[in-house]
């Protein structure tokens, strides 16, 4: 004898076997799907442990290829891709670096630029011909210079080659340290983990390819620091591809704000220098920079001629204006347009009394 939710559950599975299969609704046209890849499973200990294998990378001396996109054209669908540049680049923990960006072929600078952690210093030795826009900048790497970069773009005009040099001006070294040398994991902070999946294109496989269209699965590793007020904002976000094995892909930094300042995208793993102690580590690093308006792709030239370890002195990561390029000071600059806003505005509050 069938009781009464047994004959409700019956009547629903023959109903759907009727309507489904019976003739009212078939499939007419068969669409093709991304590809739903196959997914690893791991911890959330895992992936911190992951996190500090990178992290175990204290210093580094390399080659590099260096490709930017300026990226302020962006709202308009467009934007500016330089050619290829040859890099040196030097970096050391805790948030050291170095760069020198050259022109391949003949080696002539482009630009070098430092930061020791605090203090950040770009020469601009070349800028297209005019000379006008080579500068010596120096400034503070948490300022925010919004306000004063829109002065400087004014003084500059709205050129072409103003925009051009404007783009590469923010280009700033510290925002290459976090990607290359990635921050360990910090038992103070807090950490969660969730899954996600995204349909991803790969062009350079053929259209036809069932790989070419894919949903791919990753594990979000989100860092959390806590205020001392109690409250937490979060600072960083590692996606872990969890196809084939688990591989860091990508990191996002955040500012105070929660905006995501640095977008860090690891390329194809290999090993990096002679030494066999550091293999599946990226060979490849995109770093945007959203805020700035610009990416930068850093490609080892040489991978095993990477040097790891060594130990280099901090007078390294401060450069010295051995060209007597103008100084532009951005921190001074601030400073005066701040200190000239309240007297414009007593003058115009007292033309009006009047």
């Amino acid at each position: 004898m069938f009781s009464l939710n047994s004959k409700i559950f019956l009547y629903i599975t023959v109903l759907a076997a009727v309507v489904f299969s019976g003739g009212c609704l078939k499939p007419s046209v068969q669409k093709q799907a991304p590809t739903l890849l196959k997914t690893e499973i791991s911890e959330i200990k895992e992936l911190q442990a992951e996190v500090d294998r990178f992290a175990r990378v204290a210093s580094m001396r390399a080659k590099m290829y260096l490709n930017f996109e300026d990226n302020s054209f962006a709202q308009f669908g467009s934007k500016e891709v330089y050619r290829r540049a040859d890099g040196e680049v030097v970096v050391q923990r805790p948030a050291n670096i170095f760069l020198k960006v050259q022109v391949p072929v003949i080696k002539s600078d482009v630009a070098q630029m430092t930061s020791d952690g605090e203090k950040f210093r770009v020469a601009i030795l070349q800028d297209g011909g005019s000379g006008k826009y080579k500068k010596f900048v120096m400034g503070t790497n948490n300022a925010d210079y919004t306000k004063l970069q829109a002065g400087l773009d004014a003084a500059n005009g709205d050129t072409v080659s103003a925009t051009q040099v404007n783009a590469f001006a923010n280009l700033r070294p510290q925002h290459f340290t976090d990607a290359m040398l990635v921050r360990p994991i910090d038992t103070n902070n807090l950490y969660t983990h969730s899954t996600i999946f995204q349909i991803e294109e790969t062009e350079t496989e053929k259209k036809s390819s069932p790989l070419r269209k894919v949903t791919r699965g990753y594990y979000l590793l989100d860092e959390f620091v806590r205020g001392a007020d109690g409250s937490t904002t979060i600072s960083r976000r590692f996606w872990f591809d969890r196809v084939g094995k688990i591989r860091l892909a990508r990191q996002q930094i955040f500012d105070a704000k929660g905006e995501i300042s640095s977008d860090i995208v690891y390329g194809l793993e290999g090993e990096l220098s002679s030494t066999g102690e550091y293999k599946n580590l990226p060979l490849e690093i995109t770093v945007t920079r959203p805020q700035e308006k610009y990416s930068m792709k850093l490609k080892y030239q040489v991978p095993e001629e990477v040097a790891i370890g060594q130990t280099y002195p901090a007078t390294a990561f401060v450069l010295q204006n051995t060209w007597e390029l103008e100084v532009l000071d951005l921190d001074k600059k601030l400073q005066e347009l701040n200190a000239a806003r309240p007297a414009n505005t007593n003058q115009n509050i007292a033309f009006r009394v009047r």
